[in-house]
């Protein structure tokens, strides 16, 4: 079985109305070859092919927004949040992990554990093509809509 990583967002977020991509990978370091890159699909299609596809194979599944960016600006802009918001994690993480185990260089690697000991939860059920398809006719709609 497979990993499956997604952002946790509220039912409000308007980034849920996104087109979402799926980037699919090894789950380990040692293998030897590059991610394939899939979509645009609406987010429930999305997960749900990638649960599908990680659900009997030793992959990762990496689902996540496509940001519709028109200008090098908003690229711009965007790559800087995120590098900021990296940067505020890490500089909390650091802060909380000297005041439990003190100052430190290296952990070690890190290890991905399995969520709950129970048995795995069954993958949903993949859309039909013809329902992707027309998630897809949708997302091109809204690429092609004026922004407001």
């Amino acid at each position: 079985m497979g990993a499956l990583v997604t952002l946790d967002l509220p039912d409000d977020s308007p980034i849920l109305a996104l087109p979402w991509i799926i980037t699919f990978g090894p789950l380990d370091d040692d293998a030897e070859w590059e991610p394939v890159v899939c979509g645009p699909y609406e987010r429930p299609h999305a997960l749900a092919l990638a649960e599908s596809v990680v659900a009997d194979e030793e992959l990762m599944a990496v689902v996540e927004p496509l940001l519709p960016r028109v200008s090098a600006e908003e690229i711009r802009a965007e790559i800087a949040a995120a590098q900021i918001a990296v940067e505020a994690e890490d500089e909390a993480a650091d802060l909380d992990d000297t005041s439990i185990y003190g100052d430190y260089e290296d952990l070690g690697e890190e290890e991905v554990i399995g969520e709950g000991t129970g048995a795995p939860a069954q993958p949903r059920q993949p859309p039909d093509p013809t329902e992707v398809r027309a998630g897809i006719a949708r997302i091109a709609a809204l690429l092609t809509r004026p922004s407001s």
